[in-house]
């Protein structure tokens, strides 16, 4: 399925149907007057966040809504039928902004939850409606109000618990691969990621979502590279794992390089509670594993986790870790197991224990 995560839509609801303008005409009666029905209202507009939705795909083949009109009033009081409702079908996370694209209309980050964004013509009174003693047969009707239209973006957010962001071929895809059912592409040069990816990790008996997103490199708040368009994808997230590879040269600048452009990005991801882990360590051998943690260490403030997802090291202990933070963010009392402490740079023995 391709992804998309920013599309423009035009809505528009519907009109409402005229009042009618009518007499009774039976026969042996012979004042029979007004009975002209009233229109029927038009129909809205409305967004729904649905369940097993991830891209707004669908809205790139359809751009175009329009909810019915309501049907005019007709004789013998008869009120016209009200037009049908339109309803766009969104996933889980999606923002609705005006067409500047700034103005939010509604974030919905619940399942369920609908909003109406345009409000159908009510329908137009029948000639009924405006007799009165002084006049006794009216022969006028209003006209139904018209519906609204506009042009609004639709922007999607990824609901997830954990965020993935490092330099490209970082390891990101192949921890999701590893920790989930997700089956991301991997492949051994960069940007091999080109959208994001969902994966619902399990450990200890506890579910969450990790959502791995393109790699950033130098720049990227600028738009070098695939830029950091997909950054909002990690907004909504409770703990970021920044993953940095062992085969950098210099693990602490490909730190800094993506917690820089965090910060640029200035969408509150600077704050947001962070993990360091350096990954692919298995192509290390023990001195070198060593050296480059403590560089690692010095610029995160923080002892690295350090992993493997191919050879299934360190893997246990970086997913507790990440549970914890999830756990201690929504607030939950849930009794949790001892976590394993971390490997630090001074232990003899280089393993996670």
């Amino acid at each position: 399925m391709k992804f998309l995560d920013e599309t423009k839509v035009y809505i528009r609801s519907g009109d409402g149907g005229a009042g009618a303008v009518s007499f009774r005409r039976e026969k042996f009666i012979e004042f029979g007057g007004p009975d002209g029905g009233d229109g029927g209202r038009g129909g809205d507009v409305w967004v729904e966040a649905v369940n097993g939705l991830n891209t707004l795909i669908d809205f790139r083949y359809q751009q175009h809504f329009k909810a019915k009109v309501g049907m005019h009033g007709m004789g013998r009081n008869r009120t016209g039928a009200n037009g049908d409702d339109v309803t766009l079908k969104v996933p889980v996370g999606t923002q609705v902004l005006e067409e500047d694209g700034e103005t939010l209309i509604v974030d919905l980050t619940q399942e369920g939850q609908r909003f109406r964004l345009a409000k159908g013509g009510n329908g137009g009174f029948g000639n009924t409606h405006f007799k009165s003693s002084t006049n006794q047969a009216p022969n006028w009707a209003n006209p139904g109000l018209e519906g609204e239209e506009k042009t609004i973006w639709l922007r999607l957010k990824l609901i997830a618990d954990a965020g993935l962001v490092g330099l490209p071929n970082a390891g990101k895809s192949t921890f999701l691969a590893t920790v989930t059912r997700a089956r991301p592409k991997i492949a051994n040069y960069p940007f091999t990621t080109l959208h994001p990816n969902l994966g619902v990790a399990t450990i200890d008996g506890r579910e969450f979502v990790l959502a791995d997103i393109p790699g950033l490199i130098e720049g990227a708040h600028e738009g070098v590279g695939i830029g950091d368009r997909f950054l909002g994808h990690v907004e909504r997230t409770r703990v970021l794992l920044h993953l940095i590879s062992a085969q950098e040269e210099d693990v602490g600048k490909a730190y800094r390089t993506v917690k820089h452009e965090l910060e640029a990005y200035d969408g509150g991801l600077e704050d947001k509670p962070e993990i360091v882990a350096l990954s692919q360590i298995d192509v290390l051998d023990d001195k070198e594993l060593k050296k480059k943690a403590k560089e690692l260490a010095k610029a995160s403030g923080s002892q690295p986790f350090l992993i493997s997802a191919v050879a299934g090291k360190g893997m246990t202990e970086v997913l507790r870790a990440l549970r914890d933070v999830i756990v201690e963010e929504a607030g939950e009392n849930t009794a949790l197991p001892d976590r394993s402490s971390r490997w630090a740079p001074g232990d003899a023995d280089g393993e996670t224990r």
